[in-house]
């Protein structure tokens, strides 16, 4: 049986690869995230997770890893993980009644060689008065997401509707990681 690695740390994308069933470890990468300049979003994060990837790839020889990288897109502006207070409530107030992109990239390194994809959600937000932002502010839930807001949690009360991939929008594209996962023999253990 081939060693299955999760390139990531994110509480979000290993839970869902147990709710899926995998057996697998989990392997930080170190690498300086470096971003090519007139990207897409949809290039970006597939860039980002072949990086992650191939990192930890590079030290487990023989191993099938799979990095993922999230960004929101709003307007062709790529909104990161706000570094404080203000910029979490300049986000939401940008994303506030309008409809924003979510791109998660995947990449899966393995001796059959390396492949990416990625997948793109529409999240349309309420309109949200000062009264909802600093209430999610003060969930404290913004400042590890990008975008300033995670949809599994308390920020769901923030979406009016998605259309696409909802795994996607938490930080793993479950259904078409497990399709592309299945070719190289990984498969969930029942």
């Amino acid at each position: 049986m081939k060693s299955f690695i999760l390139a990531s740390g994110s509480p979000r994308r290993k839970e869902l690869l147990e709710q899926a069933h995998y057996s697998f470890s989990i392997q930080t990468s170190a690498v300086e995230e470096i971003v090519e300049e007139g990207l897409s979003p949809a290039e970006v994060v597939q860039q980002l997770a072949k990086q992650k990837a191939e990192d930890v790839w590079s030290k487990a020889k023989g191993a099938v890893v799979l990095g993922s990288d999230t960004v929101v897109a709003f307007e062709d502006k790529i909104l990161g993980k706000p570094e404080n207070e203000e910029e979490a409530k300049a986000m939401l107030q940008m994303l506030s009644g309008h409809t924003h992109s979510v791109y998660t990239g995947v990449a899966i390194c393995s001796q059959e060689g390396v492949m990416t994809f990625y997948e793109k959600t529409d999240v349309e937000f309420y309109s949200l008065s000062e009264e909802d932002i600093t209430m999610y502010i003060r969930s404290g839930e913004p400042f590890d997401k990008a975008g300033s807001y995670g949809i599994q949690g308390f920020g769901a009360f923030l979406v009016k509707r998605i259309v696409g991939d909802y795994f996607a929008v938490v930080g793993l594209p479950l259904a078409r990681t497990m399709r592309e996962l299945k070719k190289i023999d990984i498969t969930p253990n029942m």
